[in-house]
């Protein structure tokens, strides 16, 4: 069993939404883990490294690398992307650099998307959780193509107690954030968002799931700019809604 793990809370859910890293370390708690919280814990660098600004992100990458390796047990982020950061874009930064590169490839080695820890790692699916409704599930780009996470969340979704679970069409298609790529691109973005929100529409569900911060921004944007309710969450609130 994991005695101790880091949390790297994002900067998305750090600013946006605290309850989100809440719901992680209870989950995680419930696991039996001892959640730990680096607090000079800065941005991942994936921001400037996206907008191929390396040595802005490299100087970030020192940095988290200089904190997390004084640190022991896995890293656990509530984010597909940013882990994605440090397990692959890292690499990509001190590719050439042996001894950065060293340092990057330890961190990434025990760096660990949430849903992928509890299911992978600790290998729990079920959590007592309990909604009273219908769920469906969008997956994250960067969780789906860069992790290969695809069916861990199903999992642990799968596992919580009432749900009726509705298969999201097309729920492998990028909502159309994307980070950067909505700003520089915002007619495409507008129109990948739109897809979205209409086959989320079709499920008829009262909340659709995601595992990253900026999906649930961009997915609740657009509904909110439809006059629509939010109903994007992320899957640790699901998991923390449980039966005593």
């Amino acid at each position: 069993m994991i005695q101790t793990a880091q949390l790297f809370i994002t900067c998305i859910v750090d600013t946006l939404y605290p309850e989100v890293g809440e719901s992680v370390v209870r989950v995680l708690r419930r696991a039996g883990v001892r959640v730990e919280f680096p607090g000079q814990q800065t941005c991942c660098g994936q921001p400037a490294f996206n907008a191929g600004l390396r040595s802005e992100a490299r100087r970030m990458a020192e940095y988290n690398l200089r904190i997390l390796e004084a640190t022991s047990g896995p890293v656990i982020l509530p984010s597909g992307s940013c882990t994605a950061m440090i397990r692959h874009g890292y690499l990509e930064l001190f590719d050439g650099d042996s001894t950065w590169l060293d340092k990057a490839k330890a961190l990434a080695e025990r760096t660990y998307e949430f849903s992928e820890f509890l299911v992978d790692v600790l290998a729990i699916e079920d959590f007592q959780a309990r909604f009273d409704g219908k769920l469906t599930y969008h997956a994250s780009c960067h969780l789906l193509r860069d992790l290969g996470v695809r069916r861990q969340p199903h999992e642990l979704l799968s596992a919580v107690r009432n749900a009726e679970i509705i298969e999201l069409p097309h729920n492998d298609e990028c909502c159309g954030f994307g980070g950067l790529f909505s700003i520089e691109h915002p007619h495409i973005s507008s129109a990948m968002l739109a897809r979205k929100l209409a086959n989320i529409q079709t499920t008829g569900a009262d909340l659709v799931v995601s595992c990253d911060a900026g999906c649930i921004t961009n997915i609740n944007g657009g509904l909110h700019r439809q006059g629509k309710l939010p109903l994007a969450v992320h899957l640790a609130q699901i998991l923390d809604d449980h039966e005593p």
